[in-house]
């Protein structure tokens, strides 16, 4: 028995390719989706059958046993499609396979730019990072569906920083009430749009792309707050590494000089800076902005209270704490237990403290780097680690 999967484009018959037209006109048994399969031209030959579930469309092509089936997708068989858990299932059967002309494909040509460094991504029912995915990439897509509207994704890339990236939002392509909008995310934001609708994103150079691992401490905007300089910022960001999608605190940010270097080199990661000191705020947001950090997210208020409603974190700086370095641990560690910690001490007294911290609360892994600037000034860097492979 033969089985055909078949992309039959966005569901407008004018999209599907000819071989998909003959495959439906041979066929036997069709199944699909019901708005899918509605949308096919009239085949008074073919049985029709509706399932959407992979499980659900094997066990009809086994039950029913026809000589030709065809099972239809929407799109492309090979983006985002059911064939991925469909076709392992067919094992038994001559199975081929028929692409579709894809929603990227056919939004590419109406708005005439080229799709082949497009970072494609599902946010249809898919935890999607939708900052990150545009800090990292010059153009990305999003098909969009369920919990994530095309509204859902504005407001998100508005709330970060991002409304003025350009968007193209295209609405029930390929059909007659076809709608494409193109502007700025915080002027698309305004309207409403149609559930079958796709997102292409396009933002302008940002810092990111030319980051190299390391920023000077002159390329910071500064103020009366002191800064984590460049020789012990650097040696913090290579201790705590780089992780997709992990979630760090900077707590005690100060000109938020250390929560931009890990936006930089995090751009899928989430980096809380923790700062009471409203000049100190003022400066992490304008760093935040000129460095187009726009996963960085400014905390205002005294630590660890500032620390309780924030997600666990996977990694922590701890570059100021009022006195309250104890305080700041135990509400880590009863957040995540194996979080990777780094503290910054200036002061022997902070240095003493926070390895006496350490030791009361048995935390293993504790390694103590000493560095020295060429001005003479001493820095000590506590790492604490309770992952065993991680060692500095």
């Amino acid at each position: 028995m033969k089985v055909t999967i078949l992309g039959i484009g966005m569901g407008n018959r004018n999209t599907m390719t000819q071989q998909g037209i003959e495959a439906l006109a041979n066929a036997q048994l069709i199944i699909g989706a019901k708005r899918m399969v509605d949308s096919l031209p009239s085949h008074p030959t073919a049985q029709v059958m509706y399932a959407i579930n992979s499980e659900a469309i094997a066990k009809l092509i086994m039950d029913e046993q026809k000589e030709n089936t065809v099972v239809v997708m929407s799109g492309d068989t090979g983006f985002y499609s059911g064939t991925n858990k469909l076709y392992p299932l067919l094992s038994e059967y001559e199975v081929s396979v028929i692409c579709g002309i894809t929603s990227v494909q056919y939004l590419a040509s109406k708005i005439a730019r080229p799709w082949q460094n497009v970072k494609l991504t599902s946010a249809h029912g898919v935890d999607c990072n939708i900052v990150g995915t545009v800090l990292k990439n010059k153009e990305s897509f999003f098909l969009t569906g369920g919990e994530m509207t095309v509204q859902k994704l504005l407001e998100t890339l508005v709330e970060a920083g991002l409304g003025r990236v350009a968007v193209a939002i295209g609405e029930e392509l390929s059909y007659p009430q076809e709608k494409i909008t193109q502007t700025t995310a915080v002027e698309a934001l305004s309207q409403t749009y149609h559930p079958l609708s796709v997102v292409w994103v396009t933002r302008p150079d940002l810092y990111i792309d030319s980051y190299t691992g390391c920023v000077g401490d002159n390329q910071f905007i500064r103020g009366n707050v002191p800064i984590t300089k460049e020789v012990v910022r650097s040696q913090v960001v290579a201790m705590l590494g780089r992780g997709q999608r992990t979630i760090i605190y900077d707590v005690g940010a100060g000109t938020g000089s250390v929560a931009v270097e890990l936006a930089l080199a995090n751009p899928l990661s989430t980096i809380y800076a923790f700062e009471i000191n409203p000049e100190a705020c003022d400066l992490i947001s304008q760093n935040k902005e000129k460095f187009g950090t726009y996963n960085l997210v400014l905390v205002s208020g005294k630590a660890p209270q500032s620390l309780l409603d924030i997600p666990p974190p996977t990694k922590v700086f701890i570059g100021g704490t009022k006195g309250n370095l104890g305080d700041i641990v135990d509400v880590v560690l009863g957040k995540n237990k194996n979080c990777h910690m780094v503290v910054s001490a200036i002061a022997v007294e902070t240095f003493s403290r926070a390895i006496d911290i350490f030791a009361t609360r048995q935390i293993p892994n504790m390694e103590v780097t000493q560095l020295a600037e060429a001005k003479q000034k001493q820095w000590a860097t506590i790492t604490c680690s309770w992952d065993k492979t991680l060692y500095f």
